[in-house]
């Protein structure tokens, strides 16, 4: 896009989960490719800090709407009416394409101009593999308003191939979502090879999910000759809880108080039955930790040979990874450089520049979609 007027791109967000990440560094990188961005975040306001962190982003505006988010919502009036409201935003700004990271807000909204939905996940999808079975009937109409927004969509991206297939089987999309891996900037340096490691084990992520296998993690932990830390809330938006037993519970960590903990190269383990990518095992990866995931396909896309991996629930198979690990420090060493190889991948640049070229051949459509 160098040479040429600069794209203006509208993109939804919020600041309370991992898409608010994912959307300041993909607004990052795009920039060098001629794409200004304009982030309408939905939901809580952005703290202080997270608007700090937005305005050092060059060609990124901040628009907080304090319109709803589909997942704090309780029906489908209110995200219905964000949607509109999204796209007459949309008209203002003169936007050139609009990605809707909550493709629910694409439902039934008329957007003059190309439209890109991320799945990021849903709430069908995480269901399906967190209870099995049909949706609860409360949740029905977050599945309309996603299979709507889907396929009204001009094209929809997945974060892994596997994440990919498994929206395509359950929202029966005519063309399976385009897969394009997310990426993250490494949160410290890679270390050198006189810093020390410790010993323990580690996990990340939103503890009080049951699709995360937090219990299983739980119970392995008590088999462990060392300690296994735990980093993120155990409470969840609606009042979901765990209790843990073994683990070690940190709390909510900045990515700096992260940082810190991943400079030791600990253990890095996710026991997760469903992850549409899985943005903590890439920040350790980046780290040079050793890795042991559980064995499902988003995992394996992303890691295969370069991770120890574990079916889902067994709690004996990840404490035996974990020791096996610490037990052997030619292995240990090798995990970890091929973890760091494999993550230098998934970086936002590479993410950036395959959404820059959607965004080139989607905006060449758009006067025919105005005519429409």
């Amino acid at each position: 896009m160098s040479g040429a007027a600069p794209l203006k791109l509208l993109m939804t967000a919020d600041a309370v989960g991992g898409v608010w990440q994912y959307a300041l560094d993909l607004a990052a990188a795009l920039g060098p490719h001629g794409v200004q961005t304009t982030l309408a975040v939905l939901g809580p306001s952005p703290s202080p800090a997270q608007r700090a962190e937005a305005k050092r982003v060059k060609r990124l505006t901040l628009v907080d709407t304090r319109l709803p988010l589909d997942w704090l919502c309780d029906a489908p009036e209110p995200v219905l009416a964000a949607g509109e409201a999204i796209a007459a935003l949309a008209g203002k700004l003169g936007a050139d394409i609009v990605q809707l990271n909550m493709p629910t807000l694409g439902a039934r909204a008329k957007f003059d101009v190309p439209v890109l939905a991320v799945t990021h996940g849903c709430v069908a999808t995480w269901w399906s593999a967190a209870f099995g079975g049909d949706l609860a009937p409360q949740y029905r109409w977050h599945r309309l308003l996603m299979d709507e927004g889907l396929h009204a969509a001009d094209l929809v991206v997945a974060p892994s191939a596997a994440y990919a297939a498994t929206v395509a089987r359950h929202y029966a999309l005519a063309e399976t979502p385009r897969a394009i891996h997310n990426g993250r900037p490494p949160l410290l340096p890679a270390p050198g090879p006189a810093m020390p490691q410790e010993d323990f084990a580690l996990t990340a992520g939103r503890l009080w999910d049951r699709v995360k296998g937090i219990r299983t993690l739980d119970r392995a932990a008590a088999a462990l000759s060392v300690s296994f830390h735990a980093a993120g809330a155990v409470r969840g938006p609606h009042g979901e809880t765990i209790a843990l037993e073994h683990l070690h519970a940190l709390g909510h960590l900045s990515s700096a108080a992260l940082a810190l903990r991943l400079a030791a190269r600990p253990v890095f383990v996710s026991a997760a039955g469903f992850e549409p990518f899985g943005l903590a095992v890439l920040e350790a990866a980046h780290a040079g930790c050793p890795l042991v995931l559980s064995d499902i396909d988003t995992f394996r896309e992303l890691w295969d040979d370069a991770a120890l991996f574990v079916a889902p629930d067994d709690a004996a198979g990840y404490a035996a990874g974990v020791e096996t690990i610490l037990a052997d420090p030619a292995l240990r060493h090798r995990l970890g450089s091929a973890a760091r190889s494999r993550a230098a991948r998934y970086t936002p640049e590479a993410k950036a520049a395959a959404m820059a070229t959607l965004f080139t051949d989607l905006a060449a459509k758009a006067p025919a979609k105005r005519a429409a």
